[in-house]
Formats: structure tokens, sequence, C-alpha cells
């Protein structure tokens, strides 16, 4: 494997070294500005023909930024960053400090906002870079001996996931099922993993206080294995369950998406689209955060979304402004038990954080078709 090394050239010259050492140690060939001697063109433009050529790129960025480029506008090292974001995998390596030059920090704010399509980590002397990128990189290796996802086994296993419609669901606040599965399949967590109490924590305190919000703070929380899955509930019916695949599933009642002072009798008449993609999003941002949290080096490259509703047969659909402006009454379906198959979606994994509003409107719209 080539593995093209980024960075500042001057002043950096014995992480680069130690960066060179890692790569070589795995017994892969680092493709490095040092090495290609005298060319007809620019360094720079044989730096990123030696990028492009690459399959990998390590980039390690310390306290100083570089010099500007004329035709670019930014620093070698960030014109060989853009050259390669979104086209190739990337292993970020940030050295600590407190002593940064402002574009540096500019930059590294960039490279960090993309953090999701991106391994991270940081280091402070060259043995500390010299063994994180070693780390690094057969962590990589071993997440991408498990080959090309197979997206269609994908599909399969999200829908396998999500529980068959219940006909009995007659009363009570529609609920959104969401499974989401990671791929290439494969063992993201032990055993002994799973059942952390450490693991159950962090998926807790996530559900209540993240940027994605499932639980209600007021209410007990309950875990547990069940049939070799991590599965934590509270008693209003939201469930999080999580596999040693990684498969995420979710179960969120929609009464708990606030927003409307009618919201006590819309479950009587009518599933408010409004909540049903307030509740996709919510669901797709904590997938998301899990995703990233049991699998930081990205073994999982694409994901396959599942998506269905459990509700009455005989609410109808309305949006919020439909509700607010007649909340008493309503359309309501003549009940028809037909067999609702979930609706699905595959994306890149970068998709869930990068396109999570495309992603909820694009399993919204064929959901509201079933319903309305």
């Amino acid at each position: 494997m080539k593995v093209f090394i980024s960075s500042l050239i001057g002043g950096f010259e014995s992480y680069r070294e130690a960066a060179r050492s890692a790569v070589r140690t795995l017994r892969h060939e680092p493709v490095m500005a040092e090495d290609f001697g005298a060319l007809p063109h620019s360094p720079q433009i044989a730096c990123l023909k030696g990028l492009r050529a690459a399959d990998l790129v390590i980039l390690v960025l310390g306290n100083r930024y570089g010099y500007i480029q004329g035709t670019s506008g930014v620093s070698p090292t960030h014109e060989e960053y853009l050259d390669a974001r979104g086209k190739k995998p990337i292993l970020v390596f940030v050295q600590e400090s407190n002593e940064r030059e402002d574009a540096q920090t500019t930059f590294l704010t960039e490279v960090q906002a993309w953090q999701a399509g991106h391994f991270r980590a940081s280091f402070t002397t060259e043995e500390d870079l010299r063994e994180q990128i070693t780390r690094a990189l057969h962590e990589y290796e071993l997440a991408n001996a498990a080959g090309a996802p197979d997206v269609t086994q994908l599909q399969l296993t999200a829908n396998k996931l999500i529980p068959r419609a219940n006909s009995q669901h007659n009363h009570g606040s529609p609920i959104l099922n969401i499974a989401m599965v990671g791929g290439p399949l494969q063992r993201i967590l032990r055993p002994v993993q799973l059942e952390s109490p450490t693991l159950v924590s962090d998926l807790h305190q996530q559900a209540l206080f993240g940027s994605s919000k499932l639980f209600n703070v007021s209410d007990s929380m309950e875990s547990g294995i069940e049939s070799g899955e991590l599965v934590l509930q509270q008693p209003n019916g939201t469930r999080i369950q999580l596999n040693e695949q990684g498969s995420i599933f979710l179960r969120v009642p929609l009464a708990s998406q606030k927003g409307s002072a009618n919201q006590n009798l819309h479950s009587v008449f009518a599933i408010i689209e409004e909540h049903v993609q307030k509740a996709i999003e919510s669901a797709i941002a904590y997938g998301a955060w899990v995703f990233d949290h049991i699998d930081d080096t990205h073994r999982l490259s694409h994901v396959a979304i599942a998506a269905s509703l459990d509700a009455s047969d005989f609410l109808g659909w309305r949006t919020q402004a439909e509700q607010d402006a007649n909340p008493n009454s309503g359309t309501m379906r003549l009940g028809q038990s037909e067999d609702r198959l979930p609706v699905q979606v595959d994306r890149p994994r970068a998709a869930l954080r990068f396109e999570a509003h495309d992603l909820a409107e694009d399993l919204l719209v064929p959901l509201r078709r079933m319903w309305k």
C-alpha cells in the first residue's frame, strides 16, 4: 500500500521521519516529497501527483501553517488535504499545543469539521507519533480486510431488525422504528465490550443530553442483554438496541416530539409529519454518534437504513399547520391492515452527518405516501 505523508516540511523533519518509520514497519511504501528528486515541474505538482497515486494519506498537523501559495491561496499541506478529502482515506494526527498559528488553527477547525470522514489522534513526541501511526495503519488494514460492503445484504439485515407492523396497535401514540446497519458486516464489539457499564453509560448520556436527545430526563432507564444484544429502554417505549456488528435499532414514540400546544390531540386523528421528520433526524444523528463512538477507525464505511411507523390503521397524516388550524377534527383512514414494508435508503457512512436532512426526507416521503 502506498501511503502519502502530508505535513509541513521545514522544522518538522524529525516527525516526518517518525511517520516514515511507522509506514515501513508495517511494510508499506511511504510517499514523501523528500524522495521525489529532480523533476521538470514544481515540487507541489510532484506532491499532488504522488498523493493522487497513493492509497491512503497521513496528515500530520503541528503549530505552523506554512507558506501560502500564490496559485491556490493556501499552504501546500492544506492544498494536499483539499485534493484528498472525499477521495481517499485520511488519517489525521494533531500535535498537542497551545501555541498554534491562527491560520493553522483555522485549518485544523476545517479538518475537524470533517472528522466523521477521518480517523483522528493527537501526539506529543516523535515516538508518540510513530506509535500512533503504526496503530492506526494496523487498524485500517484490519478494517478493510472485510472487503467492500454488500449493499443488498445490508438492506436485508436492516429490514430484519424492523418489527412487523402491529395490527393491534390501535391506541396510543405512533412509534417510529428505525434500523441502521453498517458494512461491510463484521464484528465491531466483543461480547465483553457490549456488556461494559461504560458503554451503557455513554449511550444513556448521549440519549439524554446529546445533540440528538431520545430519552426523557425525568424517566427511568433499564438496560440489559436480550438475545445477545444490548438494550436500553424507558417506560414510554423508547428503545435503543445495539449488537456486536454495530447494528442499531431505535424505537421512538412520536408523542415525545414536542412542538405544538395541541400535541396531546394529534394521536387521536393523525400522524404529524413534522414529528416524524424530527424523530427520523434525531435517530440518524444518534446513530451517527454511536458509529463514531464504537468504530472510530471506520471499519464500517457504508450504512443501510430501514424505517417504519407502528400506528393505528385509522390514523391519517397531517402537517403541523393543518393540525394547529383544526386541532379537534381530522380525516381518519378507513382501517386497512395491509402489510406496510419498511422504507429503505443506503449511503456512505459520512452521509449520516453531512446529508442527514436529505436522508430524513428520503425516508419521510415514502412513509407519507403509505399513510396519506
